[in-house]
């Protein structure tokens, strides 16, 4: 049976970290289906404004690019698993309309576990890590911090200003253990 793992939290909370150190950590191969993964597929004139709002420059909705890209992102993931991959993607679940197609697709395909899993983090310390990567917008924590939990329930969440990655990602291992619950709540 497939697995997906859903990573959810704003820039800078973690996500990318806590997704490698799954990938290395896992003992079965997890495909990264991750939404910067899908981003970096565009032309590079939509990674800068004013072409960057088509995307997801808008913090609480995406533009027509944005809204198409992350469909098919989400049918990608539904359709790797359907085929017997697992799927590790970090997700930035700012539409509610994003969270239900998820719930829809993956109630289409009963062997796929689908998990949630929420990243929690202080926006001071999420906006000093932007600052410090100097490969963010600056800015985009923030924008998204009050949004980015507010259509969701988790199977699993976890602060990232308390625990160290490979907590956090040892946390996520022992939850695989048991069912996942929050997408099938969700069916739409």
């Amino acid at each position: 049976m497939a697995t997906i793992i859903f990573i959810n939290g704003t820039s800078s909370s973690g996500k990318t970290s806590l997704l490698k150190a799954l990938q290395k950590k896992l003992p079965e191969p997890y495909l990264d289906m991750g939404i910067d993964k899908f981003i970096w597929m565009l032309p590079s004139r939509y990674l800068d404004r004013p072409l960057w709002d088509d995307v997801l420059g808008k913090a609480l909705q995406s533009g027509p690019v944005g809204l198409t890209l992350f469909s098919g992102m989400h049918h990608a993931i539904a359709a790797a698993a359907s085929r017997g991959n697992n799927v590790l993607a970090d997700h930035v679940f700012v539409e509610k309309a994003w969270v239900d197609e998820c719930a829809a697709l993956f109630a289409l395909f009963a062997n796929m576990n689908a998990y949630l899993i929420g990243l929690q983090c202080p926006l001071e310390i999420m906006e000093q890590r932007e600052k410090d990567r100097k490969d963010r917008t600056l800015g985009q924590a923030k924008l998204k911090y009050e949004v980015i939990h507010k259509y969701t329930q988790y199977d699993l969440e976890l602060d990232t200003s308390n625990l160290t990655t490979e907590e956090c990602a040892e946390q996520v291992i022992e939850r695989l253990k048991y069912p996942p619950t929050v997408f099938k709540g969700l069916k739409t």
